[in-house]
């Protein structure tokens, strides 16, 4: 059954009309504002919906410097806070000893690719609680006052006492795990010995 909105389109039909030349006033081909065939049928590109967030790069913030940072210190939990201190994904974890450090990205790198190393072939997970978003800034020695801080060099990650670093979730032996973290407390500045890796 027909729309009667629709029987008053019906008797319509599209015509091109010849267009004459400016400067010869001959008819010229007729022209149609119809798409071609193959523009129709393109494809669109569709977008896929996923529920989980893009995954970012730990290394290298996401955020553009606006502002050069100050040295700063990491901030110390107080009133018995123990954020950052505790197991939450993984069985195993590996957290700082001594006191805080700032620990630049290439480390960090460095400190991942060794676990990974260590376990390849095994069934784990792999967690970083850190991340490099602290811009480091360096100048020439000798350098007079007044000349500011400096360029960019690298971006680095302040990790305070006992922040963990790393977590692992794996089902592999408990001596796999630890001598895959102290492999990579032996890259990462600071006191981390295999007594202070932290386990369920």
């Amino acid at each position: 059954m027909s729309s009667p909105r629709l029987s008053l389109f019906s008797h319509l039909r599209h015509v091109s009309t010849p267009s004459r030349s400016l400067a010869t006033g001959k008819a010229l081909a007729p022209t149609t504002t119809f798409l071609s065939q193959s523009r129709q049928n393109k494809a669109q590109p569709s977008r896929t919906f996923t529920s989980s967030a893009s995954q970012q790069n730990w290394l290298l913030p996401n955020r553009k410097i606006k502002f050069k940072d100050p040295k700063g210190r990491p901030r110390m939990p107080t009133g018995g806070s123990t954020r950052g201190t505790t197991l939450i994904w993984g069985d195993y974890g590996l957290r700082m000893r001594d006191h805080d450090r700032r620990v630049s990205a290439s480390q960090l790198k460095i400190g991942e690719e060794v676990i990974r190393r260590r376990l390849r072939g095994q069934n784990f997970r792999l967690f970083m609680r850190i991340s490099a978003g602290t811009a480091v800034y360096t100048k020439g020695n000798e350098s007079r006052m007044g000349t500011g801080k400096g360029s960019f060099d690298y971006w680095a990650a302040r990790v305070p006492v006992s922040r963990i670093i790393f977590e692992v979730k794996a089902d592999v032996h408990e001596q796999v795990i630890r001598d895959a973290m102290r492999l990579a407390a032996n890259k990462l500045p600071g006191m981390l010995s295999p007594k202070h890796i932290l386990d369920r």
